[in-house]
């Protein structure tokens, strides 16, 4: 069984993310989704004085709404779908908990800001569950909207491709579609040929996603957003893997001082996946 869980605090930019998953587990076989929340304790009022607070009252309205979400995503989805809901003041560390606990596979989760990826500024606690390393989570744009996954783009600095390729969550996630494989790498110092460096890294990388039938392509542009803008947009690109590290795409697509604006970006959604 394919566990996939989808946390919301129910705003739509969560609601979509779910309403994502749901046609997600369309296509991927065995699948299951878990939609989770995690409430807060009211401690005390904003004077300090102690607040009665009906615990198990909240959660019965977590229910009640997860309730309401999941009987919208019957519509669209055969998958099974459970509710959690927890009580915990420290929403990542339940989450990381209940997933390495109950064996997801995957997190989907949505991110804030504007349509435009280029101009998000992405949630802490989205940031924050990628930097914890249990399993690969998917960031969905607020504005996205399902395509079947045909297409999947892998970014690669392809450096020390044996230490740094996460290989067994990779392919097990690559194992979930039945789609092309493309991987990229963006370097303005590409020329006609490739260095000997990067043919031995591309050998030891092909030897490793053999079965998945990769293509590679170099692309010599100096502006690393434009060249995956462009890619985006002539291969018809559904899903974007990346490895997160210190000047990953990942930091370069979310760091807020980014002035471009990244246009075929915004309906598709990208996964990190860290070894």
């Amino acid at each position: 069984m394919n566990s996939i869980i989808v946390p919301t605090d129910f705003s739509e930019t969560s609601k979509n993310a779910a309403r994502f998953a749901a046609q997600l587990a369309n296509q991927i076989p065995e699948s299951r989704l878990i939609l989770y929340n995690v409430f807060d304790t009211i401690e005390s009022g904003s004077d300090g004085s102690p607040l009665e607070s009906d615990d198990d009252g909240r959660k019965s309205l977590m229910e009640l709404a997860l309730t309401s979400i999941k009987n919208e995503l019957s519509g669209i989805t055969g998958a099974d779908i459970s509710l959690v809901v927890e009580e915990d003041r420290h929403f990542v560390d339940s989450l990381e908990r209940y997933v390495r606990h109950n064996h997801v596979q995957l997190i989907v989760m949505g991110i804030t800001g504007s349509t435009r990826l280029g101009q998000v500024l992405m949630g802490s606690n989205t940031l924050n569950i990628i930097n914890r390393k249990t399993v690969p989570v998917m960031v969905v744009p607020p504005d996205a909207v399902f395509k079947e996954v045909n297409n999947i783009m892998l970014i690669c600095d392809f450096k020390e491709v044996e230490k740094t390729i996460p290989v067994a969550p990779l392919k097990s996630l690559l194992g979930l579609f039945n789609a092309n494989l493309h991987i990229v790498n963006v370097d303005h110092e590409h020329y006609i040929e490739l260095t000997e460096e990067y043919k031995a890294e591309k050998a030891k990388l092909h030897e490793m996603l053999a079965e998945f039938n990769p293509q590679y392509y170099f692309l010599r542009l100096f502006d690393f957003m434009d060249a995956i803008n462009q890619f985006v947009a002539d291969n018809q690109i559904d899903l974007i893997l990346t490895i997160p590290k210190e000047h990953s795409f990942l930091s370069k697509v979310f760091k807020t001082s980014h002035t471009k604006t990244l246009a075929y970006h915004s309906h598709v959604p990208i996964v990190a996946i860290h070894s």
